[in-house]
């Protein structure tokens, strides 16, 4: 699901959604080892974000915010219908805990990261700030008035990205 929130209202992202906004619009997710990834103008400041659950979509057909590879061609897109160019772009992101301890196989958090690192880089998009790691959920909120995301983990400072 995507979704246009212009409303001065704070707007939570599910898994796997995905939501855009402008001043003063605030765009909130909770993160265990999903990523949320903020893509913002900070000229027009306008900003999209979405909750990735998973690396790679293998072909699966699903909403579009679930995967990292097609999240962002989405973000993209969605940003492009706002009048949004790609030029001067930045992201943020937040998340990607290994819920399930440090080492293991199941390390869905740290693959999330590194999927959303390289789809960034493929469509030339520079990474501002990230928090990523740990063994913690967050929970995040990104401004698009600013283009700050608060980033909140239990038992650890408040961090600003």
């Amino acid at each position: 699901m995507t979704t246009l929130a212009i409303s001065g209202k704070e707007t939570s992202v599910g898994m796997g959604q995905i939501a855009a906004g402008g001043p003063p619009e605030r765009i909130k997710a909770v993160l265990g080892s999903c990523i949320g990834l903020a893509i913002y103008h900070p000229r027009l400041k306008m900003g999209v974000m979405a909750h990735v659950v998973l690396p790679d979509s293998a072909g699966r057909g699903s909403a579009p915010g679930k995967f990292a590879d097609t999240a962002i061609p989405e973000m993209l897109k969605l940003l492009k219908e706002l009048g949004v160019s790609a030029c001067g772009l930045t992201a943020k992101f937040a998340g990607g805990a290994n819920m399930f301890g440090g080492s293991g196989p199941l390390q869905i958090g740290d693959a999330n990261a590194e999927a959303i690192l390289q789809a960034l880089k493929s469509v030339g998009i520079r990474v501002a700030g990230q928090d990523v790691g740990g063994t913690k959920g967050r929970r995040v909120t990104f401004d698009c008035s600013s283009g700050e995301m608060t980033v909140e983990c239990a038992g650890q400072a408040t961090r600003t990205l």
